[in-house]
C-alpha cells in the first residue's frame, strides 16, 4: 500500500467518527485538520481511497437535497486501522516535539 497523502490522512481521520456525506465530510475535514478542501479535491482523494480499499461509498438511500443525491462514505476495516495507526503516529510525533521543546530545544534548532 502506498503511503497516504496528507489529504488522505485528513479524510480518514475525519471519517473515524462514522459515515458522512460529501458536504458533511468537507466540513469535518475542516474541523479536524483546519484544511480547506474543495469538492473536486475531495472526490479525487475519495476515488483513490476507494480504489485502495480504505473507504466505501455507502449510498443506498434516496435522500435528495435540491434534486441531488447525497453520496455517503465510511471507512473499511482496513481504512479504520490505517487511520488509527496514523493518529497514533501523529500523537507520538507531537509528544517527541513537545519533549524536545520542553528540554530547551527551540523550534529553530
Amino acid at each position: 500500500m502506498r503511503p497516504l497523502p496528507q489529504v488522505g490522512v485528513h479524510i480518514t481521520l475525519a471519517l473515524l467518527e462514522g459515515e458522512l456525506h460529501g458536504h458533511a465530510l468537507l466540513r469535518r475535514v475542516r474541523e479536524v485538520s483546519g484544511a480547506s478542501l474543495g469538492p473536486v479535491a475531495l472526490h479525487a482523494a475519495l476515488d483513490r481511497l476507494i480504489h485502495d480499499g480504505l473507504v466505501v461509498e455507502t449510498t443506498n438511500r434516496d435522500e435528495r437535497v435540491e434534486g441531488q443525491r447525497h453520496r455517503y462514505y465510511e471507512l473499511t476495516l482496513t481504512g479504520r486501522s490505517i487511520a488509527l495507526d496514523e493518529l497514533i503516529r501523529l500523537q507520538a510525533l507531537i509528544r517527541r516535539i513537545n519533549g524536545r521543546l520542553a528540554g530547551g530545544v527551540t523550534a529553530e534548532a
